[in-house]
């Protein structure tokens, strides 16, 4: 057998579909985010704006989030030691599980190697738990959930419901039709990053209650971004005490690496003992943990950051949509412009970084539905109005030359 060619015709169906993925080998400048080199394949490097981070607030680059991880590397070096079962413990990692768990004012929290992890880890186990030969835990999940929550609940191997997106009827008939002495879970997410709608998280735990189901909510497009001290759409809206479990991450708001959840001290230890993705693996190096409890304690008194972000996002979105680009409208700070080609998708972005030195990439199929592709542009605090003109200066200039599909 031929195992090469068989990769190579898997690939092949992929380029055939409009949706290979080439990897932007990029250099952000420190202290001068969103400004990145870029390195050519021929060799050549150029200077690039970045459009599409997930360090949403730009705290990868801020200086108290330097300080304390120049800090910790002085201190303790550089790795963990070990798992968090053996050596992989830190004094780090106990200070940054208390600070996120006062963060979502829960008893007790629990740190993952990435978010992906948290959700898997966390949900398979959970299932397992609560699950009896004779009755199995239930879960309920939104439609358009992430793919490491689909992970979490298939690993967990019960019975699953997938509830239509933000419909609380649809999820509420399901309910029904289930033994209210079932173990059951709903989970769901507070800002869907792809199209950057909001679950009704309160209505929700409203129907949690009502029919003896706990709630598990991943916030993390969220954490850093939303209510008072960054806490997510749970505390914006004053729900946080209501939902059960919630999930998050270090790497988008925050500007650093890791996922974690907040919860009872009974739910986070079940999992800490039973979880295989969190008692097999390393543990995250202290010096990321100090960055994160630096830019989380920060984020807990400062606003100026999710400020001046929200009205860049709002900026964008009107600028864009004046200039006749199709913004896919909605009440986050996510800003999806609707190209609904791959291939298409895929020369705009192209044309956008090389003609033009802005680095956004396309979205496309698995992330979203075939026919739904799009670019996402994620504005923050340290863009300028002039960075902005400038993206839609070239966004007008390209979608006229491709003769792409205008806003009604």
């Amino acid at each position: 057998m031929d195992y090469n060619k068989r990769f190579s015709k898997a690939l092949d169906k992929v380029r055939a579909e409009g949706r290979y993925r080439e990897f932007a080998d990029i250099e952000r400048k420190c202290g001068r985010f969103p400004q990145a080199k870029r390195f050519a394949n021929d060799g050549k490097t150029c200077e690039i704006k970045v459009w599409c981070s997930n360090d949403y607030l730009g705290m990868g680059q801020h200086p108290v989030v330097l300080e304390a991880m120049h800090d910790a590397l002085e201190r303790v070096g550089a790795g963990s030691g070990g798992t968090r079962n053996i050596a992989g413990t830190t004094h780090y990692h106990v200070r940054l599980e208390a600070e996120l768990a006062d963060l979502h004012n829960k008893d007790a929290a629990l740190i993952f190697t990435s978010g992906y992890v948290a959700n898997d880890a966390s949900l398979s186990t959970m299932v397992k738990l609560l699950s009896t030969k004779d009755q199995p835990c239930i879960i309920f999940s939104d439609a358009k959930n992430h793919a490491s929550m689909i992970e979490g609940i298939r690993h967990g191997n019960g019975p699953k419901f997938i509830w239509k997106h933000n419909d609380l009827d649809d999820l509420e008939r399901m309910l029904k039709d289930t033994d209210i002495d079932a173990p059951k879970i709903i989970a769901f997410e507070s800002v869907y990053s792809m199209d950057g709608d909001i679950a009704p998280i309160g209505k929700i735990c409203d129907l949690a209650k009502k029919y003896n189901a706990i709630t598990y909510l991943d916030e993390v497009h969220a954490v850093g971004m939303y209510g008072k001290r960054g806490g997510g759409v749970a505390e914006r809206d004053g729900v946080m005490d209501r939902v059960d479990i919630i999930q998050g991450t270090l790497a988008k708001g925050f500007g650093l690496q890791g996922g974690y959840i907040a919860a009872s001290p009974e739910i986070v230890d079940a999992i800490r003992s039973h979880a295989s993705g969190f008692i097999f693996t390393t543990s995250i190096a202290p010096v990321v943990i100090a960055g994160a409890l630096a830019s989380i304690s920060y984020l807990k008194t400062s606003n100026k950051e999710r400020e001046l972000q929200k009205l860049r996002s709002s900026q964008l979105k009107d600028q864009l949509t004046a200039a006749g680009i199709p913004v896919l409208e909605n009440p986050s700070h996510i800003v999806p412009v609707m190209v609904n080609d791959a291939v298409l998708c895929k020369q705009l972005t192209d044309a956008l970084l090389d003609r033009f030195g802005i680095y956004v990439q396309p979205i496309n199929y698995p992330t979203v539905p075939v026919g739904t592709e799009r670019i996402r542009f994620t504005p923050g605090p340290q863009h300028s109005e002039e960075d902005m003109v400038y993206l839609v200066d070239a966004m007008r200039t390209l979608w006229a030359e491709m003769k792409l599909e205008k806003a009604a």
